[in-house]
Parts: C-alpha cells; sequence; structure tokens
C-alpha cells in the first residue's frame, strides 16, 4: 500500500467525526468571516478585503498561503496536506454591484473555507493534498477561466464548491455564456435641415435587434440572446452618431454557443451595412462554459448532505441554472457546484431581497453544512479505492494531453 492511500482500519465515521470536530471548534471564526463578506460587498476583481480576510484566516490557520496568484490580485491559493490526491476547494466572494451579495458568495466562500479547514485535520492520514483556491469575479469577467490559464488548477484532481440558493439541489448544468458590448459609429447632422448628411448610429442598433429578434425562432434550443441598449443619441433633433449596447448569448453548449455568436454577430454586422455605420464589438471577460457536474461526486455529496439532516432530491442533469465559471472547470476535470438552500421568503438569487436572507440562522447553517458536506465528500473520494484510482487517472491522462485550451476543452 502507497503511503498516499490511507489506513482501512479507519473508518469513513471516524473521518466524518474529526472533520466535524474541526469545523465546529472554528465555527464562530467561519461564521464571522461569512458576515464580515456580507457586510462589505465587493465587485469582480476588486475583491481586495475579501481576499485578504480568507487569505488572512487561511494563513493563521497553518496553511501555506500564496496571494496574487496567476497574474490576479485578489486571487490566491491555500495548501495544506501533501497527498497525491489533491483536492480543489473553491471559493467565490465577489457582489453584484447596487445589491451586494445577492447570489449568496459570503455563504460560498465561507462554506469552502469551512471544508478546508476541516480537511487539513485528516489530509494526512488520508493522504490527499488541500487546496482552497480563491477565484474572483464570477459575476463578471471569469476568474476561474484566468485561474486555468494560469496553472492554479493543473495539479488539482477534482474540484467542488456549494452555491447560495433557495433550496439544495445536485447535478444541474448551467448554460454557456458571453458577453458583448457594442458600438456603432456613424456621423451626426441636423435631423430636419440636413438629415441626408448623417449616418444614424441608433437605426444600426435597431436593424441589428430586429433581425436578433428574427432569428430566435431558428434559435437552438436552449439558445438565448439579452441585452439593453446603454445609449442612442442625445437630442432629438440630432441624427445620432453613437449607439452603444450590452448583450448577452447563452446556450446549452459552449459548441452551440459558437454557432449562436456568429449568428448574433451577422445580426450586428447587419445594422452596419444597412446604414453606413461602423461596429466594434468588444468581448467582455471570458466565455463561461455549460457545467458539467461529476455524477460519482454528485453521489457522494448528496449522501453526505442527507447525514446532516438536508433533503436534497436526487441528481438531475436537465435541471439548468444560470452561467457559471466553475463550468469551464468542470470541462477540465471532475467537479461538482452543488447548491445549498436556506429559507429566503420568496426571493429568489440576484434580486436585493435574497440579499436581506445572506446572515440569517437558515444561511449560517447552509455555510457549516456545505463546507461539511464537502469535507465529507472527498473524505469518501480519498477512502474508496475505486474513485480515487479513476481520479488520479484522470489527472494523468490531462499531464499528457498537450496542445489545449485549459479554459474550455474536454478533458
Amino acid at each position: 500500500m502507497s503511503r498516499s492511500t490511507p489506513s482501512p482500519v479507519a473508518s469513513v465515521q471516524a473521518w466524518r467525526e474529526r472533520s466535524r470536530k474541526r469545523i465546529t471548534a472554528s465555527q464562530d471564526q467561519v461564521l464571522a468571516l461569512s458576515h464580515s463578506l456580507h457586510a462589505e460587498p465587493e465587485l469582480a476583481y476588486e475583491e481586495y478585503r475579501s481576499a485578504k480576510k480568507i487569505a488572512d484566516l487561511m494563513e493563521n490557520a497553518g496553511f501555506d498561503v500564496e496571494r496574487g496568484i496567476c497574474g490576479l490580485p485578489t486571487a490566491f491559493s491555500a495548501a495544506a496536506g501533501s497527498g497525491d490526491l489533491v483536492i480543489g476547494i473553491c471559493a467565490e466572494y465577489d457582489a453584484l454591484p447596487e445589491i451586494g451579495h445577492a447570489c449568496g458568495h459570503n455563504v460560498n466562500g465561507a462554506a469552502s473555507v469551512a471544508a478546508a479547514l476541516a480537511l487539513a485535520e485528516v489530509a494526512d492520514d488520508l493522504g490527499i493534498g488541500v487546496r482552497l483556491l480563491g477565484t474572483p469575479a464570477e459575476e463578471s469577467g471569469g476568474g476561474k477561466i484566468d485561474m486555468l490559464r494560469g496553472g492554479a488548477f493543473d495539479d488539482i484532481t477534482a474540484a467542488m464548491m456549494v452555491h447560495a440558493a433557495p433550496s439544495d439541489a445536485i447535478g444541474m448544468t448551467s448554460l454557456a455564456i458571453s458577453s458583448w458590448k457594442v458600438a456603432y459609429t456613424g456621423r451626426t447632422a441636423h435631423a430636419a435641415a440636413m438629415p441626408h448628411h448623417g449616418v444614424n448610429a441608433a437605426d444600426a442598433m435597431m436593424v441589428a435587434q430586429v433581425a436578433i429578434s428574427a432569428y430566435r425562432q431558428q434559435m437552438p434550443p436552449g439558445g438565448v440572446v439579452s441585452g439593453v441598449v446603454t445609449s442612442g443619441g442625445e437630442a432629438a433633433n440630432v441624427i445620432p452618431g453613437r449607439a452603444t449596447a450590452e448583450y448577452d448569448c447563452r446556450a446549452e453548449s459552449i459548441e452551440d454557443l459558437r454557432d449562436l455568436q456568429a449568428r448574433v454577430r451577422a445580426c450586428f454586422e447587419a445594422g452596419a451595412l444597412a446604414t453606413g455605420a461602423e461596429l466594434a464589438l468588444e468581448t467582455v471577460g471570458n466565455d463561461y462554459a455549460d457545467l458539467r457536474q461529476d455524477a460519482d461526486m454528485s453521489d457522494l455529496y448528496r449522501d453526505a448532505a442527507e447525514s446532516l439532516g438536508r433533503r436534497v432530491p436526487a441528481r438531475d442533469p436537465a435541471l439548468r441554472g444560470g452561467s457559471t465559471d466553475m463550468g469551464n472547470v468542470s470541462r477540465l476535470l471532475p467537479a461538482i457546484h452543488p447548491m445549498i438552500g436556506y429559507d429566503c421568503g420568496n426571493a429568489v438569487i440576484h434580486n436585493p431581497d435574497f440579499t436581506r436572507y445572506g446572515t440569517t440562522a437558515g444561511a449560517d447553517r447552509a455555510v457549516l453544512d456545505g463546507g461539511l458536506a464537502m469535507a465529507w465528500t472527498a473524505i469518501g473520494l480519498a477512502v474508496d479505492e475505486k474513485h480515487r484510482a479513476h481520479l488520479l487517472e484522470r489527472l494523468a491522462a490531462r499531464h499528457r494531453a498537450t496542445g489545449s485550451d485549459p479554459a474550455a476543452a474536454d478533458p
């Protein structure tokens, strides 16, 4: 038996109890972190206070912390244990403009901290490495994708996180997404005296919007295009010389997204062609891939969560959420992204009412339960020889593969 394989004489229950005691001992600290993140929300790539709070906590807990990794000032890695089975736990902590933690990332991040602390307690005995990755900018930009390209996941065997929600769920998928800033540049002119000297940028935007609306009937199933015009002229008596918009394209897979992008781009080009305006399309952040959750890990997580008294419906791959950069991680290595639920009245995520429930007793329980369920999932992977061998072989195969884009490619 290799040094990295845990002793069979220790039962899973014994490992679970040791990890539970570690979370219990850190409960006040972890919940204080969740509340502090909630009280000081920060936007994508600007989470300086949030990243420092978590990194400081992990450093004080004895983790080897590296800050500002992958060229991202608000990303970090906190490592413990030295086994060959390296469990990556993703901590999110960015918020939304104006409405703070309306997506519950204070719960997400604190739960990941709890999981890492719990696993560190048993890491050496189980032959695992624990890697808490501080992953900024999930709401906009895609920090996990930047970190994939920067090598943060290169030696991670399996990755996981939980996400705040009104109810628990496992196995769900998400939509691939890309975001664009759109700008038409025309030529201003007097709208009555000499309109024929103008090039109407607002008309170009209108033509594009009509073309997109016509295309919706032929979009692939699951395709969604949404947008908002951010400027379209300043005065009624002036031909608009500039019009701008922000648009999202979503599809059921990254492959379908590429087809959708090409067609929507053609709609914007039609606006330029029809009016003579110049078109500029700027990609915002990274393209998010669809989420593919590992079935075995999902089942282990469900067993762990239900052992804690939670009700977790059977995994349903047809259940679809929004979009997440965890999708890109899941396309490269085994990963899970279950939802951890708590009572939030009638509020839904990305609504300011949801923010109000982020520090309730239910949210606090979600932090602790989510952390412990992830720790128990990792324990299940470590002690089961079949799971362990499969994950290590997947990692070896990934290391053998070359020439692929780590941010979007299949393993």
